[in-house]
């Protein structure tokens, strides 16, 4: 489940929006301005953070520098064309702004999850490191050759390990990196993958889940 952190004064908008993301499956954290965005922010890390500008306390321009490694998303009823743009090459993701339509926000968050980088370049998953920066894959001490589509879906298992993934869903989040992937050739993909992960390992680590689609095996 990802993280959204609404960080906003607006008690309305900011409940509306909750009630929003909540419904769509996302996980939500409130901060209602810039002081405790950065408190809230020191102690956990969402996956997303939407941002109002004016914000009592630190405003949202001087809190955006100080969000590392995490995609934010301005949400704000300034509407200066300058301010937008030095906005986003100073780091934000998108800039929406308000008012808005809930649809095409939800829409602009889910591509900048899709776009945002993983936290950390080693992803891990027991004897499975996947080095995201070079693409490299080990398993225990062998190093794998996987074809460009069979790296791309180990990816988006292991970033979604805890959790049983649709075959559409995974068709979608690796087209960005594999866009040749079809329906009829995802099975054969992961069935090559499969037997490359179990020559290595001597264990089954790709399971598939009846009705739904794949998960990491445990």
């Amino acid at each position: 489940m990802k993280t959204i952190a609404i960080v906003d004064d607006d008690i309305h908008i900011g409940n509306m929006l909750e009630e929003v993301f909540a419904k769509e499956g996302y996980r939500v954290l409130r901060a209602y301005s810039g002081t405790e965005a950065l408190m809230l922010l020191s102690s956990k890390t969402p996956d997303l953070v939407l941002l109002d500008l004016m914000l009592p306390g630190l405003s949202g321009e001087e809190v955006l520098p100080k969000i590392k490694n995490v995609p934010v998303i301005v949400v704000s009823a300034k509407i200066d064309v300058d301010n937008k743009v030095e906005l986003l090459l100073g780091g934000a993701a998108d800039y929406v702004t308000k008012p808005f339509n809930t649809s095409e926000l939800l829409a602009r968050v889910s591509v900048a999850l899709r776009n945002a980088k993983p936290k950390t370049a080693l992803l891990h998953y027991d004897t499975i490191t996947l080095n995201t920066e070079n693409y490299a894959v080990t398993v225990v001490d062998t190093v794998l050759k996987l074809t460009r589509t069979e790296y791309a879906i180990l990816k988006y298992l292991m970033l979604n390990s805890t959790q049983a993934v649709s075959k559409s869903q995974l068709l979608e989040n690796i087209s960005i990196d594999t866009p040749d992937c079809t329906e009829n050739s995802l099975k054969i993909h992961i069935s090559n993958l499969r037997k490359k992960l179990r020559d290595a390992s001597g264990k089954d680590y790709i399971e598939a889940v009846w009705g739904i689609g794949f998960k990491m095996a445990k």
